[in-house]
């Protein structure tokens, strides 16, 4: 897949903490998708390449970001790219394409942690162990860091992911959604396949799960 020019910015989660989001979109907006989606279902290979650099840092991102293994996200994006090529032409335009992307993440992303647990899975790269050139596809767009921001950052990335992958799945992929892609309640709902009113409840219980487990990290940043 080729490198999208540009593929995140940081955000400020409700728990106080820096999370980035994806900020790679289709410039021409709602009727150039349409266009694309069109070449796409005609065949056209140039059309899907370039619907692929469009989401792949979000898709990346996000199955990263759920799952805590950069493997298994890299693996999973190759999914999620394959099933859109082969149900393009079922996509009905009901929602965004983005929106119907992200539930295929999510719906992959559920199957594989059940993949894992029914095998006990021996073998993962954790978020905190990112080579450079996943570090840098997470964390384009922001500023550089010097050494001791770089060592501070990654600190805190880790301790924010082993919290995060202490939460629910559901309770995870709905704070990921909302807080870091910034999804509209409306559209996570789409996302998942649940109303409205079960994203804004889960929303509030992941927000606070969430802070809890942060509230050390939290406390400490306080202090300094």
């Amino acid at each position: 897949m080729s490198k999208p020019s540009r593929v995140g910015a940081e955000v400020v989660m409700a728990s106080g903490e820096v999370a980035l989001r994806s900020t790679e979109t289709l410039a021409a907006g709602p009727s150039a998708e349409s266009g694309l989606l069109e070449q796409c279902r005609r065949g056209d290979a140039q059309a899907f390449a370039r619907l692929v650099a469009i989401h792949e840092a979000m898709v990346y991102n996000l199955a990263v970001r759920i799952l805590g293994d950069t493997e298994e996200a890299r693996d999973l994006a190759q999914d999620v790219f394959l099933q859109v090529y082969r149900t393009l032409g079922r996509f009905e335009g009901r929602s965004t394409l983005k929106t119907w992307i992200y539930r295929i993440v999510v719906n992959q992303c559920r199957n594989r942690q059940r993949w894992w647990r029914r095998r006990r899975r021996d073998r993962s790269c954790p978020i905190e162990d990112l080579s450079p050139a996943d570090e840098a596809r997470v964390q384009s767009g922001a500023e550089p860091d010097g050494p001791y921001e770089a060592v501070e950052r990654r600190e805190r990335t880790r301790r924010v992911q082993e919290a995060l992958l202490g939460l629910s799945f559901d309770h995870r992929a709905i704070l990921l959604l909302r807080e870091v892609e910034c999804l509209s309640c409306e559209d996570i709902g789409e996302a998942l396949g649940v109303p409205e009113g079960t994203v804004k409840s889960r929303l509030a219980r992941a927000r606070e799960a969430l802070r809890q487990r942060l509230a050390p990290l939290l406390d400490g940043e306080g202090r300094t």
